[in-house]
């Protein structure tokens, strides 16, 4: 009977989108009214799928920030229903975000962070610079990794272990100016998505998160653009229709403090640089009703010149994306993918350029399905492939030949598949499996280590020749319980594993920073991630307050031995030490999503540990990127149609550190004598920044419509530390500490337009 009632089902599908923009909305509510209600939510393309029997129905869809809509339907046979949904222009700006009202309450995935590209625009920004990196830093158990930059640690984890993705291309990079700005030009993103842990199974290699950048997609109904000058760059963004089925998109962004040193009465200045750049670009095309190509692209570099030489790194992305329906209840995207990253060294010996080039190139090749079959198969499934080309260094100099370091190839394979089922209005459970394969590829020579990891034996491997291989197996799960209509439980567990990683010893990361895989020496890292949490709504989801807590268990994880040379190391895995390691805490957060008062309070408690047998004498020590206590508060208030304020503070403990404890004297000489391995930690971190934007013509009707906006960065100078040096009295011999710090009270101005 139930096989037979379930085969007289008609299909009702369709696409959600905004009907100005034409964006996809994901997550959307689309629901057939009744007294038992029929509903789903939009996936990441804007597509539903409603299972109903045969009758007369109103389907109705919502969205926060948007009117609802409804649309009267006759379901005798498969139909398309399509939405287009109008922006609430009472409602402030800032609250239209890209999230369903009810999505975090309702849906299966924890640990998921959304902010939308006019969220992350209020929100003060350093020099002016409206930042994607330091926005996500906010958020309840994601942590910055050194003042000003735009790395950061989720949940205890380290920097390399978040996945970094613009249009599903990785990004290995993601700083300007050597972490004080982030790539990504917030004009031409539509929002952002941090998963921290519980990663979507089509995607893996990390550890602690997965943070996925998406450009704008649908195209523009005419020619428009926006941009905006500030202090210390400028940036453009223009996009248009191309006929009826093609559309384009090209930003831009360029800081000029070169410029500035032109004008210097020293003539060293005005032969230094220190800029970057980046450009984006996208052309959308349908082919048919059922077809639809993107192809899109990044292109960002930062340069640094001075009479002795040049610096310069910068990272690539590019992908060709097909989606495909194949009927109304199958839908695929195939996409070709390349990144790269690379950085140089440039100086002058005697009169001779000494040269130094490093990097790392991906190809990959994706196929995704999405398969939703009614309340119990919603299935996701597909494959990737994936080359890795490791460059860890070359050495150049005139007249003098070369020194290279060997190169490195690695295949990575993956297949996935994952069901989410509907038991009942109460209860919905997700799983599915990743399985991946890790190859590593000659040419090659690899050393083998005796137990004080010295070299004994070598092994040379001919070129194309797969010499070392890893197979993982990463099961996730996850369910939801609905208490209430406004209220549920839900619970996590995922398994995470890492094939590559960097090699720094420093908290704060450089672009020097070289990437390397696993191999017969070097294990992949591995971690069991244990989840639940609360969550409640009020006032029709105008307030969302929930908690979580997680418990991580990491193996293989990876460090570095005491003083370990990692530049132009041609044994770098001898340098590598591995342990266990487990990360745990509770995260509280508190969001207010309409009003003139929008924002969001947030608190983490947590800890981040190690045990690695050769460092710390084998002793349990904390992690670099542990901190006790965070708090954040993000404050937007909508004086009035012309005048907006924004505030944001945040506190954090200090990094754990490593301090001298003691010395000794040979021959009148002082030498240090370090502590445990993080055994003290640098002063408490906290900060105020205030924004205020003000819009001449709000109602002005024209096509030009412009902003000013002014910020300031740390308000009320506290001056927290970047670097701890040490040093000794030279006529006493007594140690003492300086601190530099790089920020005081950093006010800027930025004119904002649109067309």
């Amino acid at each position: 009977m139930c096989q037979l009632a379930y085969s007289q089902q008609v299909h009702v599908r369709g696409k959600v989108t905004d009907r100005l923009t034409g964006e996809p909305l994901e997550e959307a509510v689309v629901y057939a009214k009744g007294s038992n209600p029929v509903h789903a939510t939009t996936d990441g393309e804007g597509m539903y799928v409603l299972s109903l029997d045969p009758g007369a129905y109103t389907l109705v869809s919502s969205y926060l920030g948007f009117h609802r809509k409804e649309i009267a339907v006759q379901a005798d046979r498969d139909r398309i229903v399509n939405f287009e949904l109008d922006m609430n222009t009472q409602l402030a700006e800032v609250e239209i975000s890209a999230r369903a009202m009810d999505r975090n309450v309702a849906g299966v995935q924890m640990g998921l962070e959304e902010l939308s590209a006019t969220e992350i625009r209020r929100m003060p920004a350093l020099m002016g610079e409206v930042d994607v990196l330091k926005a996500i830093q906010l958020l309840p158990g994601v942590q910055m990794v050194s003042e000003g930059g735009s790395g950061f640690s989720v949940r205890g984890g380290s920097p390399d272990q978040n996945l970094i993705l613009i249009d599903n291309t990785t990004v290995y990079n993601a700083s300007h100016l050597l972490g004080f700005f982030s790539v990504f030009n917030n004009d031409v993103l539509s929002g952002i998505s941090l998963y921290k842990g519980d990663i979507p199974l089509k995607h893996g290699g990390r550890l602690s998160s997965l943070l996925d950048v998406q450009t704008r997609t649908d195209p523009p109904k005419r020619l428009q653009g926006t941009g905006g000058i500030g202090l210390i760059s400028s940036r453009l963004m223009v996009e248009a229709p191309l006929g009826e089925k093609t559309s384009w998109l090209i930003g831009g962004r360029r800081s000029y403090a070169d410029l500035f040193l032109k004008l210097s009465a020293e003539e060293a200045l005005r032969k230094s640089s220190i800029y970057f750049y980046d450009l984006n670009a996208k052309v959308t095309h349908r082919l048919t009703d059922k077809d639809r190509l993107e192809l899109s692209g990044y292109y960002g570099s930062d340069r640094f010149g001075a009479t002795m030489g040049e610096f310069h790194y910068g990272n690539g992305a590019a992908s060709l994306l097909w989606g495909h329906v194949f009927s109304e209840t199958l839908y695929a995207r195939t996409g070709l993918h390349l990144a790269s990253y690379d950085y140089g060294l440039e100086s002058k010996l005697d009169n001779a350029k000494a040269r130094w080039v490093s990097g790392i190139r991906d190809w990959s090749l994706r196929f995704d399905l999405s398969q939703p079959l009614g309340d119990l198969w919603n299935l996701s499934y597909g494959a990737s492939a994936s080359l890795h080309r490791f460059n860890p260094g070359v050495i150049t100099m005139e007249g003098y030949g070369g020194l290279r370091k060997e190169a490195g190839t690695a295949m990575e394979y993956s297949l996935y598949i994952s069901n989410e089922q509907k038991f009942s209005e109460r209860l919905t459970v997700r799983y599915g499996l990743r399985g991946s394969l890790f190859q590593n590829v000659g040419k090659a020579t690899v050393p083998r280590y005796n137990e004080d990891y010295e070299i004994v034996d070598t092994a040379v491997y001919a070129g194309g020749k797969v010499y070392h291989t890893y197979p993982a197996l990463e099961p996730r799960v996850g369910l939801v319980w609905k208490l209430t209509d406004v209220s549920s439980v839900k619970m996590n567990y995922a398994h995470n594993v890492q094939f590559i990683q960097l090699a720094n010893n420093s908290a704060s990361g450089s672009p020097l920073d070289i990437w390397f895989s696993a191999g017969p020496n070097i294990r992949p890292q591995h971690v069991d991630l244990y989840s639940t949490g609360y969550f409640h709504n009020f006032k029709n989801n105008t307030w969302e307050a929930s908690v979580e807590v997680y418990y991580k268990h990491l193996t293989h994880v990876i460090d570095f031995a005491e003083h370990a040379t990692l530049l132009m190391n041609p044994n770098l895995d001898g340098e590598v030490r591995t342990g266990t390691g487990r990360a745990y805490g509770v995260e509280w957060m508190l969001r207010k999503n309409a009003g003139a008062l929008t924002g969001f309070l947030n608190y983490t408690l947590s800890r981040s540990e190690r045990t690695i047998p050769e460092i710390n004498r084998g002793k349990t020590y904390l992690a670099p990127y542990d901190k006790t206590h965070a708090l954040n508060a993000v404050a937007n208030y909508e004086i009035s149609e012309k005048w907006n304020v924004s505030a944001t503070w945040v506190y954090a403990t200090g990094n754990p550190t490593t301090y001298p404890s003691g010395r000794f004297e040979i021959n009148g000489e002082y030498f240090p004598i370090y502590s445990g391995r993080n055994e003290y930690r640098r002063p408490d971190y906290h900060r105020l920044d205030l924004s205020l934007n003000f819009v001449p013509h709000p109602r002005s009707g024209k096509r030009w419509q412009s902003e000013w906006n002014l910020s300031v960065y740390n308000a009320y100078g506290k001056k927290n530390p970047w670097m701890i040096t040490y040093d000794q009295n030279a006529d006493t011999g007594l140690p003492y500490a300086e601190m530099l710090y790089l920020f005081g009270v950093v006010p800027s101005v930025t004119y904002n337009f649109k067309f």
